[in-house]
Parts: C-alpha cells; structure tokens; sequence
C-alpha cells in the first residue's frame, strides 16, 4: 500500500509544558493559519448568501444551488482526493490549495467593482472553491496526526475547533458589518486574504514529508478500493459516515434557508443576521471547549450520543423565531443545538485521525468524506426547493425532524452499548 514517509511524532516527544500544544511551535503555526482563514470562511459564508440575497436578489432555490456548489465536488472528486492526498506531501497540499482560494474568492469583489458580478459568477466561485477545498480538507484531516502525538490528538482538535468557533462567533459580525457599510461583496474579500495569511503559516511549518516512491504505488482505483473496503467492512466507521450524512441532510437543508427565513421571514437586516449568526457561533465554540471535558467524563461513544441525543434537539426551537418564540430565544436555541453538533463532531474526528492507519488515513477520511458530505448538495437543493414551495419556516422544520433522525442512526450501531470507541481496528 502507499504510504507517506512521516511518522506520527512518538509520545516521547509530546510537550512536556504546562501550555500542552501550545509549546508545539509546528501545531501554533497551523493553528493560527486554520483560525484565521477559518475567520474569513465565517465572513465569506454569511457575504455569500448575503450577496446572492440582497445584492443579486436570488430566490431561496437559487440559494439552495449556490449552496450545493460548494459541496457537489465531493461526489466526483472526494475519492481520488484520498489517494493522491497519501501519495502527495499533505503540508504542500494545503500551501497550494490556500493560494487557489484567494484567487476564488478575491474574484468577487473584483466583479463587483467593475458592475459584473452575477449568479453565475457566485456559483462558479462556489463550484471551484469546493473542488479546492475537498482537497484541502483531507489533507488537513491526513496532516495532523504527522504533526502531534497519537494521545495529543483530542487536544490538538479541540484547540483547533475552538480556534474556529472563535472565528465563526466573530465572522457573522464581521459579515453583516462589511454588507452594511461596504457592500456584500467586501466579506469576501476579506475571506480571500485570510487565505493568503493562512498560506504564510503553512508554508512556515517545519515537519518534512516526502511523497512515497513510485516503486510503493498500486495504481490509483486501487488504493481508493483499499479505502473504501476498510471503511465499508469497519463498523464503527461505517456507522459515523451513515450518520454524518443524515446530519448533513437535515443541517444542510436548514442552512440552504437559513438567510432567507431571516431577512424575509423575521425581518432581520443584514447586520441583524450577522448577529445572529454570532450568537449560534457561541454554541460552536462552547461545544469544542467541552467536547474533551464530555469525552473524559462520559466516554467518547457515550459522549457522540449525549451530545446528538441531548443536545442537538434544541434545533427544533429555531423555526418558532417570530411566531411563537421571540427571535432571541431561538438564536440561543439554536447556539445550544451546534454545541452539540460541534461537541459531537470533535470527538468523532479525533476518533478518525486515533483509529485509522496512517498510510491509509487520506484515503479512509475521503472515503467516509465522499459518503457524508455527498448529502450537503442533496441536502441544500432539497432545502432550497422546499423553501421556494412551501416556504422557508416550514422547511426548517421539516429539516431540523431530518437532524434528528441521526441519531437513530447511532443507537442502531455498535456505539449504542461502549462507553469508549475502540482504540484499533479489530484486524490490526
């Protein structure tokens, strides 16, 4: 099998340091690098929508087709990202990828200036991003356990997660501030330079990875059916792909609206969503900061299924905003409900990088990546069409029913009886 010559570092060289990672100078960089272009993915989500809504005068389907852009690469290109991501140096990966995505998102604002922007510009952009982005995403997913101790792994996401729902508490504001004085198009560009400070931390981390040589290659279908079979034949992986992509259905369908039940439904200005949008971050950056707390006092499966079947619920407060249910109480409804999504996610992740090969961990990750996300496009269209037939309340409340269903999935698997997930494979 193809393999990446870094090893994860050995537990010897763990920080001794009362700062834990944050005595890591490799993970600090990465850090900052993640949180701030996390900053401008906060910003340039909200300016997106914000864009097609407000300046473009989009109808919800419309928002629904941007939306599904941004994620219908996966179904094409997420399984050969997986292998060439194991074949490539992970790091050099990312370099690249970040200098795309300033191109992408500066290009906006750039046809703004020039009174040329238009629906089909904003879907390209979301279209391009997206590709970029599924390599970027299991890259970073691949590198990190090259960069920090197998033990060190929770931490380290925990941080990282915390550093981007720090960034995503501030984004929206940042957001409905620059649509309000600048324009919409201005948050993208700022998104587009958080890239390039993102690509300086990169390009700065000091861990040398070399491809693998061409004599250890067995031709890419079969490396990607290496990575498909161990997550097919895995049942604790195959069940958090199931279940992530029934949460995604359901989240999705509600973000394909979100800003138009909002600004439409609610009467909330632009600056207003910002806000909005801030509060529910807050339960983004509270879900990553407990999520280590919950795993260690529950157990990582019994913390998955607390934060899912607990937690999560209080979406289904989110479609009362304005009718039954001032605005505000259900912005913090639905804060508690990313916690835990957020919570949730955490845990899962560090399973991945703790639990799968590190040779195969590209191809494993864009695996179950090719699975779950695949329903962020089914879920954004079906959202945005439901939107336009039956109205943007009554989808969220359709939606927010289908994130719920997840959790079903988990009580019908293996997790339901563990306290903690297992350390390896079974095989191994």
């Amino acid at each position: 099998m193809t393999t990446v010559s870094v090893e994860p570092p050995a537990q010897a060289d763990r920080p001794k340091s009362r700062w834990g990672l944050w005595a890591h100078r490799d993970f600090r960089k990465l850090w900052i690098g993640e949180t701030t272009s996390g900053l401008g993915t906060a910003v340039g989500n909200v300016a997106l929508a914000l864009v097609a809504v407000v300046t473009l005068d989009a109808s919800p389907f419309m928002v629904g087709v941007l939306t599904a852009s941004a994620w219908v690469p996966w179904l094409f290109l997420g399984l050969l990202a997986g292998a060439w991501v194991d074949r490539w140096p992970r790091l050099k990966v990312m370099l690249v990828c970040d200098l795309l995505l300033l191109v992408l998102f500066g290009s906006v604002p750039v046809a703004g200036w020039f009174d040329a922007l238009t629906m089909a510009h904003l879907i390209a952009v979301a279209l391009l991003a997206g590709s970029v982005k599924v390599f970027f995403s299991t890259a970073y997913s691949a590198a990190l356990p090259s960069l920090v101790a197998k033990p060190d792994l929770l931490e380290a996401n925990v941080k990282l997660r915390s550093g981007e729902s720090a960034a995503e508490i501030a984004g929206p504001g940042v957001a409905g501030l620059l649509s309000q004085v600048f324009g919409a198009a201005s948050g993208l560009l700022a998104d587009a330079v958080t890239y390039l400070v993102s690509a300086l931390c990169v390009a700065t981390i000091e861990t040398e990875e070399k491809p693998p040589p061409a004599s250890e290659r067995r031709g890419i279908l079969r490396e990607i059916g290496e990575g498909v079979r161990f997550l097919v034949r895995d049942p604790y992986l195959r069940t958090l792909a199931s279940f992530a992509a029934v949460g995604n259905l359901g989240l999705n369908g509600i973000q394909a609206v979100q800003t138009v039940f909002l600004v439409r439904s609610v009467g909330v200005t632009p600056g207003g969503v910002g806000a909005v949008f801030a509060v529910v971050s807050i339960g983004g950056l509270a879900g990553a900061a407990l999520a280590g707390r919950i795993a260690r006092r529950l157990g990582t499966a019994r913390g998955l299924l607390l934060c899912e079947l607990v937690v999560a619920p209080f979406i289904l407060l989110l479609p009362l905003a304005g009718e039954r249910l001032p605005l505000a109480v259900s912005a913090v409804a639905w804060s508690v409900a990313v916690c835990g999504v957020i919570a949730g996610n955490v845990i899962a992740g560090s399973f991945y990088q703790a639990y799968c090969p590190p040779a195969m961990i590209g191809r494993i990750r864009a695996s179950a990546s090719t699975v779950n996300f695949s329903a962020i496009p089914l879920g954004a269209l079906l959202g945005g069409w439901l939107g336009e037939v039956l109205g943007a309340r009554t989808t969220i409340w359709i939606m927010a029913c289908v994130l719920m269903s997840a959790g079903g999935v988990l009580l019908a698997s293996p997790l339901r009886g563990l306290r903690n997930f297992p350390e390896r494979p079974a095989s191994s």
